[in-house]
């Protein structure tokens, strides 16, 4: 399902800085974290096309640097294949000029094609050997099979939904991925004919780790899966050590849920009537991991003990090189249908804060919003937040358009230089 939500690409001016929700302003205009190369598509002529090639090559480079060595993945030849596989070719041609933002997109049947960190960092925790046999759960869009190709013997991969893993096969045969071989079926069964298996990539959330893939594994094999509540998620790497899976505790994160028998079997559902954030106060312990709790994709983060406007603990942001990430994100459930309004409140302090490399990196409190599909439908923001200044308390009343199903909520520099820092970020149902 090659599928984890992640980042949307920068944010737009329209004349002046966009406050809050605008119905024709997309998620996928807004809130850069990573703003890359933007490349231009369909040209006809050889020049063009040569120049569209060069535009695509340089966005990866970028794209390998800055967002995936950048963010700590080490393995030169990890490092290797995300360079050489075309993510471009693995999105909808009307997304292709943000294939290589650090970001989910939408593949359709309401799942999405993984961040390339996120692709990079699975795949390095697997350590994958020339010689291995690799399962993954989850083709989606088939990018995280291509990406294991050049690293790895074989690569089996089975998605649940069938268009989608009909469209993978078509793409992966067609882009010559000769040792991927996929299916359509429930993940959560694995595929016992080609067991066992050195490695086990899992894409997608269930609650609890399916039975048979923990049969499936070779003894001494690894397995990467992300598993939790449907927002509230740990990634973590399992050893099989005497039949059994040791587990270390990677990082927060956040998947689509693994669908079929799993979603069937998952007991703890959010409630998309009282959205809410968890962990507002950044009052709960940091784990020997050092990830925020109740938060994931953390850059460039202190924790603080001491001088909170609220509670003794806060969270702040170093950044010195504009455009580079520091930020943090957490997924919810929402219905707008019944929640027409969120109250978006938090305290925040700025020391010598500047736009980033241009006047749209700046540091934001912000809600993204998607539908069933998970379609970017916009972003409300309360911020930017510019310069020097001591704590205070900023809040903003904000429309939830009517179709959305979920939310991303962010806080963060977004590629603005300089320090800031953020105490009890609540977000409520407004009445």
């Amino acid at each position: 399902m090659n599928r984890s939500c992640e980042l949307c690409p920068p944010v737009r001016r329209q004349g002046t800085f966009l406050p809050a929700f605008f119905r024709g302003v997309t998620a996928a205009s807004l809130l850069c974290i990573a703003a890359f190369c933007v490349v231009e598509f369909g040209a006809t002529v050889s020049t063009a096309q040569a120049q569209t090639r060069f535009g695509l090559e340089a966005a990866r480079q970028r794209m390998v640097d800055d967002a995936i060595a950048g963010a700590g993945v080490k393995d030169p030849r990890v490092l290797k294949a995300m360079l050489d596989t075309p993510r471009h070719e693995f999105v909808r041609s009307s997304l292709r000029s943000q294939a290589y933002y650090d970001m989910a997109l939408p593949i359709g049947e309401q799942q999405t094609i993984s961040s390339p960190f996120i692709v990079a960092y699975m795949t390095e925790s697997i350590d994958p050997q020339p010689n291995d046999r690799v399962l993954e759960i989850g083709t989606g869009s088939g990018y995280q099979a291509a990406v294991l190709s050049p690293l790895v013997k074989e690569v089996y991969s089975i998605e649940i939904v069938e268009e989608l893993g009909k469209m993978a096969a078509r793409t992966l045969s067609r882009l010559s991925y000769q040792n991927v071989f996929t299916k359509v079926g429930d993940g959560f069964l694995g595929w016992p004919d080609k067991a066992p298996f050195d490695k086990i990539i899992v894409t997608c959330s269930p609650e609890k780790i399916p039975v048979p893939l923990v049969e499936q594994l070779k003894e001494g094999g690894l397995m990467v899966i992300p598993v939790g509540e449907r927002y509230q998620q740990t990634l973590y790497l399992m050893r099989k050590t005497d039949g059994k899976l040791v587990a270390e505790k990677l990082r927060p994160t956040l998947f689509v849920p693994m669908t079929g028998a799993a979603e069937d079997a998952r007991q703890v559902k959010p409630d998309p009537l009282h959205p809410a954030a968890e962990n507002p106060g950044f009052e709960e312990e940091l784990p020997e991991n050092g990830f925020v709790p109740g938060w994931y994709y953390q850059r460039q983060l202190t924790f603080e003990t001491g001088n909170a406007p609220v509670g003794n603990h806060y969270v702040t942001f170093r950044n010195s090189t504009a455009g580079r990430h520091a930020h943090l994100l957490q997924g919810f459930a929402i219905d707008g249908r019944s929640v027409q309004e969120l109250r978006l409140s938090g305290w925040v302090r700025c020391q010598n804060v500047t736009p980033g490399r241009s006047n749209e990196e700046v540091p934001l409190i912000a809600v993204s919003f998607f539908d069933e599909q998970r379609k970017d439908l916009g972003v409300a923001v309360v911020g930017p937040f510019r310069g020097t200044s001591d704590w205070r308390l900023v809040e903003r009343t904000v429309r939830v358009p009517p179709n959305a199903r979920e939310g991303i909520l962010r806080i963060g520099l977004f590629g603005a230089v300089g320090e800031i820092s953020f105490d009890e970020i609540q977000m409520t149902k407004a009445r």
